[in-house]
């Protein structure tokens, strides 16, 4: 059985699963070079050209049904195209969600956290918005059982709140909240917006965070409902729609947070994130004691939020937590096609992780300029200072660079941060990623009991030393999202065991292989433009192609 679904919402991507299995993937901000893309026909035609097979069931994922002219032009698109009718999606946007990290969890048994800034709309009939979906709890068993256990939606039209609750009740028989204008992410987002960017740009916010003063920070949630006081609604001209901010410092949004201005803002972005995950921490505290339930999977946006996922495992010791690494909406079309697939064939045998993680790639054979470069020379370029690009197979799926699409430099360097920052244009206060030998985790870091943490989606405090060790990837906090290795990772272990073996040191410096504001690199074209973007940068030794052992840069 083949099941076909894409998402025309932000993070737009395609998923073909087959039996159980991916047989294509592909998020359209990658082909289209628009971030967050969210009109997918140019990985469409790319899953056409494969010409894969027969198609069983092909979706049209939205998290929502009031554009019934993009719904018929997709279906002429798909009917043209494939040959097959277009369906609407027949689940929600959060059970998409729920589906993805359930069935990548290897959980037999578990309860699925889905913390969200928009799921799917509650429409008047006049087709106007009047909720949406914010945070969802579900309880998940095989073969298809997605059951929700817990519904919150956030009201767009006060007015009609009783009517709108009193239909949701109904629709999914349970007591639907829906009380606040606002939400988890839509709180977390008021700092978001203080800081000049756009609601989905909320990791900026967290990475800020961390330079806030420990300060007691008034309660911004009573009785699992954000205090409407303190925020209000604007029409931010970078969103998709209207965003938070706290009520009374609309005068004070700015994107120029230097290191004369940021306490300020520093102090907002703490003040969010503490505040959104004890009250994260709270709902899953509750539920896993209603249900005796201890495997517990995370996603949404609120998901990558590597902050918020450590105090959930400090805090809960006996839940067995996953993290999912596509958490965003990118990942919600294989989702819907897993889900689809199990309720279809009623197949019952657990899924492990597999390879969800990584993109379709397939390129012509193309002549890349460069020298013949083996590990070793890599490895001197990094000792000396130089940061190097790594472009490997497959690029990954989600938005963290794993080794495939990765951009590499010496964590020793004290200046490192600030180095690698400038070269990506990125704002000066956010951190960097490491990676590091699974076999050296927990010399480095204190692991919470984990022995990996593969796909990045958690951070860790440090040991002592380990920022004098490796000041480049320790944050100001004493924390850093860390990706671990080994033999099964191919080439990013070959290289970082050969760096340990020359330096002492098992990590190394790991970000994604763009510049900011543009999606990750995906094709050697993607690379080279990468490279005349650079040019002038002195410390940046060029791109890598790991299975052509060629190094280009700008001097080739």
């Amino acid at each position: 059985m083949r099941v076909v679904s894409f998402n025309v919402c932000h993070d737009s991507s395609v998923c073909s699963y087959v039996d159980g299995n991916i047989e294509f993937y592909c998020k359209e901000e990658r082909l289209s070079r628009i971030k967050r893309d969210k009109e997918p026909y140019k990985s469409l035609e790319l899953f056409y050209e494969q010409k894969f097979g027969k198609i069983d069931h092909f979706f049209y994922l939205t998290p929502s049904d009031d554009s019934p002219d993009d719904f018929r032009y997709s279906s002429i698109f798909i009917k043209k195209k494939f040959g097959v009718n277009l369906e609407n999606c027949p689940f929600s946007h959060h059970e998409c969600h729920a589906s993805l990290a359930f069935y990548n969890s290897g959980f037999e048994e578990c309860l699925v956290f889905v913390v969200d800034r928009n799921g799917s709309i509650c429409f008047g009939p006049n087709n106007e918005n009047l909720a949406r979906e914010s945070e969802s709890i579900y309880k998940c068993s095989y073969p298809s059982n997605i059951d929700p256990i817990y519904k919150s939606f956030w009201i767009c039209d006060e007015n009609k709140k009783y009517v709108v609750k009193k239909s949701l009740d109904f629709h999914y028989g349970l007591d639907v909240n829906v009380n606040n204008p606002f939400s988890i992410v839509k709180v977390y987002e008021a700092a978001t917006t203080l800081i000049g960017q756009n609601a989905l740009e909320n990791g900026k916010t967290m990475g800020l965070a961390s330079y806030g003063e420990d300060l007691e920070y008034e309660s911004l949630f009573l009785n699992g409902s954000p205090i409407r006081n303190y925020f209000s609604s604007l029409d931010i001209p970078t969103s998709e729609e209207d965003s938070s901010c706290f009520y009374g410092y609309e005068d004070l949004i700015t994107k120029d947070i230097n290191k004369e201005n940021y306490q300020f803002y520093a102090n907002k972005s703490k003040h969010v994130q503490l505040e959104t995950q004890k009250e994260t921490l709270r709902l899953i505290s509750k539920f896993v004691d209603d249900t005796k339930v201890k495997n517990v999977c995370i996603v949404g946006g609120y998901g990558l939020n590597v902050v918020a996922n450590n105090f959930y495992i400090k805090n809960l010791p006996d839940v067995n937590f996953y993290f999912e690494p596509l958490s965003d909406d990118s990942g919600i079309t294989i989702g819907a096609s897993m889900l689809k697939y199990r309720r279809m064939s009623g197949d019952d045998k657990i899924s492990t992780q597999k390879d969800n993680f990584y993109h379709f790639y397939k390129e012509d054979n193309i002549e890349i300029p460069g020298i013949k470069k083996t590990v070793e020379d890599i490895v001197d370029l990094l000792i000396d200072q130089k940061i190097i690009a790594l472009f490997d197979g497959s690029p990954e799926a989600g938005p963290r660079a794993l080794g495939h699409r990765s951009l590499l430099f010496d964590p020793r360097n004290k200046d490192g941060k600030d180095i690698v920052n400038v070269l990506k244009k990125r704002e000066w206060y956010r951190p960097f990623a490491g990676i590091i030998l699974e076999k050296e985790f927990d010399k480095y870091f204190y692991t919470l009991g984990l022995q990996r943490s593969e796909f990045m989606t958690i951070n860790f405090e440090c040991k002592p030393d380990t920022k004098n060790f490796v000041p480049s990837i320790v944050h100001v906090d004493n924390t850093c999202r860390i990706q671990t290795v080994s033999e099964k990772d191919g080439f990013i272990f070959k290289l970082l065991n050969l760096f340990y073996e020359k330096t002492g040191c098992p990590m190394l410096l790991n970000t994604s292989f763009n510049l900011a504001g543009d999606p990750l690199v995906h094709s050697i074209g993607d690379a080279l433009n990468f490279i005349d973007k650079v040019s002038d940068t002195k410390i940046f030794s060029g791109v890598y192609f790991v299975e052509n052992n060629i190094l280009t840069s700008a001097l080739n």
